[in-house]
C-alpha cells in the first residue's frame, strides 16, 4: 500500500510520513477536481472487455445478501499480518482482519462490503482479500490493465480519523513468504484514501527499504490528488503497465483520466524488472491506523465512526498484445539460420553501435546469446540486441548496445523467429543473405526463412 514497506516499524513510518504530510496536503490544494460529482448508479454490469485486450480475472460481486466471497477466486487474510511476516502488516495498522460476514461480504446488489468494526473493548476488525491468482502479469511487450469501480467510505472529518482504505498489488513472490522480498518484488497501488479525505494516492513501491532508487518507504509516488465526490459515490480507478513502448510505463487512471505516470527510465533496469516483469495478486482491504493515516492527522480515535464500508463494484484484469511465453531467464546458446550460420557480434568487439551480423558458427563468445530479463532481451558479451534509436523503419540495422530497458531491446520469440513489438518487425537476414558479415535488420514480418532463427 503506498508509503508503506512490509515489516517496517510504524515509528519509522510515522516520522516519514509527518515530514511528508505538510507537502502532500499543500499539493493537493492545488490540484484541480478530475471527477465530476455527478455518479452513475451504485450498482453496475461488469463492463465489456475492452477491443483488444484479453480479460484474465474479473469478479462482479453478485452474490446474495450477506454471501462469502468466491473462493475459487479470492483468499482471506486473518489476523494482524502473514504468518511468517511483520506484525500490524508493517504499516502499524491496528485492525484484526477477518473473514467475517460482519466484516466483508457480498450485499446482494452486485457489490462487495468491506466493513470496519469496534467493539466495546474497542478493539477494531475489517477485511482483507485477495486474488488466488497470482499471475495477473504484463506479457513482453504488450499491457496489462487492473481497474476496479469503487466507493469510498463515505465518512470525513473526526468521524473518519484512522480510516484507510485501499486497492493495490503485490508481486507474486509475497505470496506463502510473508511478503519478506518486499520492496524488491513490486507494489503497485492504484487506490488508497486516508482519513476520509476527498483524495486519492497512488505509487509504485520497489528497489530496497529504507532510502534507494524508489525512495522508500515512501515508494514512487503520486502525492495527493483531489477526488471529488469519491467519498461515498462510485469512481473507476485503473493502472495500465506497459510494456510495449520505450521507455515502459506504469499509468494510473480515475475515471479514465490518466493523471499520473511512472517511467522504466526513473529507475536502473535491475530494480524495475525485479518490481514488474513478473505476476501480480490484486488486493482489497480497509484499514485501520497506521503509519499513513498518522501523518495526516492521526487515528482512530473515540470519535471515529466504526460500521462505515468500502463498495466495490467489481474488480477485472485485462491484457493485450505480447507475443508467445518468452524462454526462462538464462535460456541461451547459438541462434542460426536455416542455412546454418550464426547470430554474430561482429569481431566480438563489445562497443556501442558494433554491428550484429550472420558469421561462420564458430562457438565463439560473440555467438554465445542468452535471453535475460523475464526472457525478453538477447545478451552476448554482457550487451543487447538493440533497434538504433529505437526506430521502427524496415531495414534498420541492428547493433550491439548497453542494456537500458528500452522497447528497443524486447526481441519475443514467434513464429520461429523474434519479434520487437515496439517496432511491430521481426529480426531479419536481409534476402536471407549467405553472405558472412551481412547486417542483420528489422522488417516486416512475413514467415520467410530470412526470419527463422533457431535456439541451440
Amino acid at each position: 500500500m503506498s508509503d508503506v514497506p512490509r515489516g517496517l516499524r510504524a515509528s519509522t513510518l510515522l516520522r516519514r510520513h509527518r515530514r511528508l504530510a505538510a507537502a502532500a496536503v499543500a499539493a493537493a490544494a492545488t490540484v484541480t477536481a478530475l471527477v465530476a460529482a455527478t455518479m452513475s448508479p451504485a450498482s453496475a454490469s461488469l463492463p465489456a472487455t475492452p477491443s483488444g485486450w484479453t480479460q484474465v480475472f474479473a469478479d462482479d460481486f453478485t452474490g446474495s445478501a450477506g454471501s462469502r466471497l468466491d473462493g475459487s477466486r479470492w483468499l482471506y487474510d486473518i489476523g494482524h499480518g502473514y504468518p511468517g511476516g511483520a506484525s500490524n502488516w508493517g504499516t502499524g495498522e491496528i485492525e484484526y482482519m477477518t473473514d467475517s460476514t460482519a466484516n466483508v461480504y457480498q450485499d446482494g446488489s452486485g457489490n462487495l462490503v468491506i466493513k470496519p468494526l469496534r467493539d466495546g473493548a474497542g478493539n477494531w476488525t475489517s477485511g482483507r482479500v485477495e486474488t488466488q491468482k497470482t499471475d495477473i502479469a504484463a506479457p513482453a511487450g504488450g499491457k496489462m490493465r487492473v481497474e476496479a469501480r469503487i466507493a469510498q467510505p463515505n465518512v470525513t472529518g473526526a468521524a473518519a480519523a484512522g480510516y484507510w482504505p485501499a486497492f493495490w498489488m503485490l508481486g507474486a513472490e509475497a505470496r506463502g513468504t510473508g511478503a519478506t522480498g518486499w520492496p524488491r518484488i513490486g507494489e503497485i497501488d492504484i487506490l488508497e484514501n486516508i482519513n476520509g479525505r476527498p483524495s486519492v494516492f497512488a505509487a509504485l513501491h520497489c528497489g530496497t527499504n529504507p532510502g534507494g532508487p524508489c525512495n522508500e518507504t515512501t515508494g514512487i509516488g503520486s502525492g495527493e490528488r483531489s477526488c471529488a465526490g469519491c467519498l461515498g459515490n462510485f469512481h473507476t480507478y485503473a493502472m495500465e503497465y506497459d510494456r510495449s513502448v520505450s521507455p515502459e510505463q506504469l499509468r494510473y487512471y480515475l475515471d479514465g483520466n490518466n493523471y499520473f505516470t511512472i517511467t522504466s527510465n526513473q529507475v536502473d533496469a535491475t530494480t524495475w524488472n525485479n518490481a514488474l516483469h513478473h505476476g501480480f495478486f490484486i488486493i482489497l482491504n480497509v484499514a485501520i491506523g497506521g503509519g499513513f493515516p498518522a501523518a495526516f492527522g492521526g487515528g482512530p480515535t473515540a470519535a471515529t465512526q466504526p460500521g462505515v464500508p468500502m463498495l466495490v463494484d467489481y474488480v477485472a484484469a485485462y491484457t493485450a498484445g505480447g507475443g508467445t511465453t518468452p524462454p526462462p531467464t538464462g535460456t541461451g546458446g547459438s541462434i542460426t539460420t536455416p542455412s546454418g550460420f550464426c547470430l554474430d557480434n561482429n569481431a566480438a568487439n563489445t562497443a556501442n553501435g558494433n554491428k550484429i551480423q550472420i558469421w561462420d558458427c564458430n562457438g565463439s563468445a560473440a555467438q554465445k546469446w542468452t535471453f535475460v530479463e523475464a526472457g525478453t532481451t538477447l545478451h552476448v558479451q554482457g550487451k543487447c540486441l538493440d533497434i538504433p534509436g529505437g526506430g521502427t523503419a524496415n531495414g534498420l540495422k541492428l547493433q550491439l548496445w548497453d542494456c537500458n530497458n528500452t522497447a528497443a531491446q524486447v526481441w519475443i520469440p514467434r513464429n520461429g523467429g523474434y519479434y520487437n513489438p515496439q517496432s511491430n518487425r521481426c529480426l531479419d537476414n536481409p534476402s536471407n543473405s549467405t553472405t558472412r558479415g551481412t547486417q542483420v535488420q528489422i522488417w516486416d514480418c512475413n514467415g520467410s526463412n530470412a526470419q527463422k532463427w533457431t535456439l541451440h
